[in-house]
């Protein structure tokens, strides 16, 4: 361990790593001038001290600290990669910045495709980022302000054009931020409420969202203007949500609250226009006397002026000003818009906006008014950033998705069995993998309905289930249906779970056609998320396809059938390697299963901020996605602390979104170009036999009897509840076996206890077997899929960043809390067995000496972290033993925060939770 954490290695900034050393150094040392000065006894620590003298509250605010030192050490990282990019972009142009439209479009164009070719992609194309409420989040809205001050406070010391009074100025200021952050409350004192969690996601929105996703589409315009002479690009960007809709085992999303999720994210898009369309009216003071009006402006003011009902006022309060009363008119009418919306009267508003579309028809009059009037300089630059805001966030901000558990879904439909069959509350529905179920479900949806069927006797859980289809049919004609995404189906285990929830949706309404049997209006998605699940997934998606109701609600939807795949549930079932070869395994054959069927299959990747749960680099990712797997539709779940840093901030929230979209639009361009097989079948065959000794390994680690206690003892799993960071409880329906336990807090405890099994476990052993089976050309091709798969060299790559952070010593120290010697033996020594074989073949494929040799950047941030982590993690394991055996309830309250402080520091550190 170095002397002292919180120093910085000169040479920081030399090696080119993605952070500046001078704002590492000023922040730094910023920090430590405001603990000095409130507490001086707490320096020894942050010098890399045990501080095992000081009382639980004085070590607790010492784990603060060093909290905020990685928060620090993020903040400057960004500032540093987003000087490095600019400073790239200077020197050698925008197309040689990695994942920038300008280079993937420059590689387009050197590879000979037409602008024909290109423009064509991309009106098939929409990316869909969808925000979501996990509960991984473990800083406050108050901390997340407090960055994004520090981290504009940076931005402006950057410049020269300071005095040195200026500048110390400045700095006083930055150290005012530092000591405010030391002395914000981290922790929540109370668990959010799904209100607030909407509210925070609405945040990102309101500080960076509205103002960079309309930049993007812009820069996407630039780049195809630059190399092919073209631009206007449709929109191909757009935003979706899980937060007030997702209530797959979160009783607390009710449907009032949806309808409020609903209701808030319009206002917040409504308002930003409002916003953005008074700054534009402020600003064009054009007057009618320096120019000629076009005949088409003059007749669409008059127009508008005869319809906002106040004409005369209008022209009086603004003579000779026609774009500024062309604009009172817009605005007007989005008060009108605000004012129905807020009453719930949504499309029966008269002098509203009825869409999204009505309002973009007034900007696109106003931008040909300009054009007509030789302004067009002023249309592209003031006009048509604000056309792109509209066409972007609508009058919804987000298409917010709806999830509930195939469980509960059909616990509503055998209600709904025996209303309909007159039967009693005891009698049992049939089996739901049977044909009789089946049937009686065909039977229902091909039944034509003259109205509603009276469903009182529903019991309340059925009725909930119910009324939030019901919900959906009232508030589409209010809000509109972009403001909707799908239903998303968790759990799905066979074809009739889905076709359930056709049946739900017709008993709401939800069928364009008033007899209830053409098609489905409402997106209806699957999620598979097990191994098996994910196995099953084509037969069930090739059944669901035959089926003409299916057919014509999926043609009627655009033809493009969605399919949810999820990385965190098949990652915990199969482990690291065997999750990723089966969601690669499933994409290809989803695809096929669409293209006999004439349908496109496209996919919603359920990924986490930790490798385990899918976390890794945006366009490696995408890169490695089975060649034609992206068609139409792409979307990701972004969560909990991945939220906030990637968009909390404006500069880190375009490149992350361009980054995103570049990657995907570059992915379908390679499909475009590359026919046939979209991989080789030597590299299948090894792959799944490689899967096939991972997973028997990983299982038989998670099926030893000995795991749970293990787990639970070894791990602050039970205490992670204690954070208050989400409102979701940690297991779905309340169980406390292993199967029932989510995905993230099964990870964050993994991660905590520097075991991380989640990320590497039985890699080793298949990479072992493989070659001892297969000898000498075995692992010749081990090599040749190092150099050549996309999607191995990513595992392998994955893997070998996780060992790196994995530290045997410290695991063992947490494997002490466990109090029976036999399972802590047992447990532990298959785990320190396996990640020897594991450290051992990735050396050996990598053909390094030390873990992540490879990645320079990767592991310069690991230097900076893992000694204070390490000390930290240390601590925890005090703080753990303590929190369990103390019972004096004062005592054991203190040492509870300091616990909690220590969760929320090392997850800083990782820079990850769940």
């Amino acid at each position: 361990m170095v002397s002292d954490p919180i120093s910085v290695p000169a040479s920081a900034d030399a090696s080119g790593a993605a952070f500046s050393e001078k704002a590492i150094d000023l922040l730094f040392s910023l920090l430590r001038e405001v603990v000095e000065r409130h507490h001086p006894e707490l320096l020894p620590v942050l010098a890399g001290e045990s501080g095992n003298t000081l009382s639980p509250q004085m070590l607790g605010r010492a784990i603060q600290a060093q909290g905020i030192l990685f928060q620090l050490l993020s903040i400057a990282e960004q500032n540093g990669g987003m000087r490095k990019r600019r400073e790239v972009e200077r020197l050698q142009g925008r197309e040689a910045l990695p994942g920038s439209f300008a280079n993937v479009l420059a590689s387009a164009k050197k590879a000979g495709l037409s602008a024909e070719r290109v423009r064509e992609a991309f009106a098939g194309l929409k990316v869909r980022p969808v925000l979501t409420a996990h509960p991984t989040e473990a800083k406050r809205v108050t901390v997340l302000e407090r960055h994004r001050r520090i981290y504009r406070m940076l931005i402006e010391l950057e410049s020269p054009r300071w005095t040195p009074r200026e500048r110390h100025d400045l700095e006083d200021t930055l150290r005012n931020e530092i000591e405010l952050l030391w002395l914000t409350g981290e922790l929540r004192l109370e668990k959010p409420n799904v209100s607030q969690e909407i509210a925070w996601g609405l945040h990102f929105f309101n500080e960076t969202l509205f103002e960079v996703g309309p930049d993007v589409l812009a820069r996407a315009d630039e780049a195809m203007a630059q190399h092919f002479g073209e631009a206007n690009l449709p929109g191909f960007l757009e935003f979706g949500s899980w937060i007030g809709g997702d209530r797959d085992g979160n009783p607390f999303v009710t449907n009032a609250i949806t309808r409020g999720a609903l209701i808030e994210c319009r206002l917040a898009a409504l308002r930003r226009h409002r916003q953005s369309v008074l700054e534009l009216l402020r600003g064009l003071s054009v007057t009618e006397a320096s120019l000629t009006l076009s005949g088409d402006f003059r007749d669409a003011l008059t127009l508008a002026l005869e319809e906002s009902g106040e004409g005369n006022v209008i022209a009086a309060r603004n003579p000779g000003e026609p774009f500024r009363q062309f604009l009172v008119c817009v605005l007007n009418k989005l008060d009108d818009t605000i004012a129905c919306t807020e009453a719930e009267e949504g499309a029966a508003c008269r002098r509203g906006y009825e869409s999204a579309d009505r309002l973009v028809t007034d900007l696109r009059t106003l931008e040909a008014g300009l054009r007509d009037s030789k302004l067009g300089r002023l249309a592209d630059t003031e006009v048509v950033p604000l056309r792109r805001q509209v066409d972007l966030f609508r009058f919804s901000t987000v298409r917010l998705d709806v999830r509930e558990n195939s469980t509960r879904v059909t616990q509503t439909l055998e209600a709904l069995w025996r209303v309909s069959r007159g039967e009693p509350d005891d009698v049992a529905a049939p089996a739901q993998d049977g044909k009789e179920w089946q049937a009686w479900l065909m039977a229902e949806l091909a039944a034509p309905r003259t109205g509603m069927r009276d469903l009182s006797g529903l019991p309340a859980v059925a009725n909930e289930t119910l009324g939030l289809f019901r919900l959906i049919a009232d508030m589409r004609p209010k809000v509109g249906r972009e403001a909707f995404g799908s239903f998303i189906l968790s759990m799905t285990r066979n074809a009739s779970d889905v076709l359930g929830v056709y049946l739900l949706a017709k008993e709401a309404g939800l069928f364009a056609d008033p007899a209830g049997v053409e098609r489905c209006s409402l997106p209806i998605m699957p999620l598979f998320e097990t191994i098996d699940d994910l196995r099953r997934a084509p037969a069930i998606m090739r059944e669901l396809l035959a089926l003409p109701l299916v057919k014509r609600s999926v043609r009627a939807l655009g033809g493009v059938q969605e399919v949810m795949i999820g990385y965190s549930d098949s990652n915990k079932d199969g482990g690291f390697l065997s999750s990723n070869w089966e969601l690669f395994k499933a994409q290809q054959k989803l695809t096929a299963v669409g293209t006999e069927a004439g349908v496109k299959i496209a996919f919603f990747h359920g990924r986490g901020g930790s490798v385990s749960r899918g976390g890794v680099p945006a366009g490696r990712a995408i890169g490695a996605q089975p060649r034609g797997s992206i068609q139409g539709l792409f979307r990701l779940t972004e969560q909990g602390e991945v939220i906030s840093s990637k968009y909390a901030n404006k500069g880190t929230a375009a490149f992350n979104l361009e980054l995103l979209a570049a990657s995907v639009f570059d992915h379908a361009l390679k499909s475009q170009a590359a026919a046939g097989s979209s991989s080789s079948p030597e590299f299948d065959d090894a792959l799944e036999a490689l899967s096939g000794a991972a997973h028997a390994a990983y299982q038989n680690l998670i099926s030893n009897p000995a795991l749970v206690a293990y787990f639970q003892e070894a791990s602050p799993l039970e205490e992670i509840s204690l954070l208050n960071i989400g409102s979701r409880p940690a297991r779905r329906f309340g169980a406390k076996s292993l199967a029932e336990l989510r995905a993230i807090p099964w990870v964050f405890a993994w991660s905590q206890n520097r075991h991380i099994v989640t990320g590497w476990y039985g890699v080793g052993s298949s990479l072992a077997n493989f070659i001892e089976v297969r000898g000498s050309r075995g692992e010749a091709l081990l090599a040749r899929m190092f150099d050549e798969s996309p999607l191995f060299r990513l595992i392998v790559d994955e893997v070998e960043k996780t060992l790196a952070v994995v530290d045997l010593d410290i695991a063992r120290e947490y494997s002490q809390l466990v109090a029976d010697a036999g399972v802590r033996e047992q447990v532990f020594g298959m785990i320190a067995r396996e990640y020897d074989i594991t450290r051992a073949q990735i050396l050996r494929l990598s053909g390094t000496r030390g873990l992540a040799e490879r990645f320079p950047e990767y592991r310069q941030k690991l230097d900076h972290r893992l000694p204070v982590v390490n000390q930290v993690s240390r601590q925890q394991v005090s703080l753990l033993r303590a929190f369990r055996m103390t019972e004096d309830a004062v005592r054991k309250e203190e040492f509870r925060k300091t616990l909690l402080l220590s969760i929320n520091c090392v997850s800083a550190g990782f820079g990850a939770t769940g």
